[in-house]
């Protein structure tokens, strides 16, 4: 995949995760200021932890569990980086830095590469910072709104299954992540309480057994 088909690839995934930012720079510079909210998005770079840790912060949580919370939360990480060594070739130091690009958005894309894959990593991660700290930027600016948070919260489910749609090898496969997706929109705009359970929703929906060939 080119540079530039990476790009394409992964922009809908940083759109939303520019949306999500926003909403992150104003709960949190509400909370913690401006300069820690920017730094924290420089930094850590990650959106689940970094919600967990505004939380844990407005209940008065002390270092501690805020360690043990980035602990399990990034444990994944593991996971994810075990998938993809094998098929990342190239040197230590480079393998460290590229590991600060992998997140849930980019680690779809490198797995879907057939080849490129610390090409992929490094573009779509990169991508994605940037994104991420341009809607904190905003965010802390003021320009969170109601309707952003909104279509975020409906659309990020979607390019999940989107990303797994990448991996699709047969026509089936394609209209069932399709159905997905279009199920998951629908429900999280009508039916806010399900969001939680929606990702279960969506993985039933794809993992049912299809016809044998």
């Amino acid at each position: 995949m080119s540079t530039w088909g990476i790009l394409v690839a992964a922009a809908p995934v940083a759109a939303a995760i520019a949306a999500f930012g926003m909403v992150f720079g104003a709960a949190a510079s509400a909370l913690i200021g401006v300069p820690l909210t920017v730094a924290m998005s420089l930094l850590v770079f990650s959106g689940t932890l970094q919600f967990a840790v505004l939380g844990l912060l407005g209940a008065g949580a002390g270092p501690v569990a805020i360690m043990l919370t980035a602990v399990a939360l990034n444990a994944r990480h593991l996971v994810l980086g075990a998938v993809l060594r094998p098929r990342i070739d190239v040197s230590t130091p480079k393998r460290a830095g590229l590991a600060f690009f992998l997140i849930d958005e980019s680690f779809g894309l490198a797995l879907a590469a057939r080849e490129g894959v610390a090409r992929v990593l490094s573009t779509s991660g990169a991508l994605c910072y940037g994104a991420w700290q341009v809607g904190t930027v905003l965010g802390v600016l003021g320009a969170r709104s109601v309707a952003v948070e909104s279509v975020a919260t409906a659309v990020f489910p979607v390019l999940f299954i989107g990303l797994a749609a990448l991996t699709a090898r047969d026509t089936e496969s394609v209209i069932r992540t399709v159905a997905a997706g279009v199920l998951v929109a629908a429900l999280t705009l009508t039916v806010p309480a399900a969001y939680a359970f929606l990702p279960i929703l969506a993985a039933l929906v794809v993992a049912l057994p299809g016809r044998r060939h």
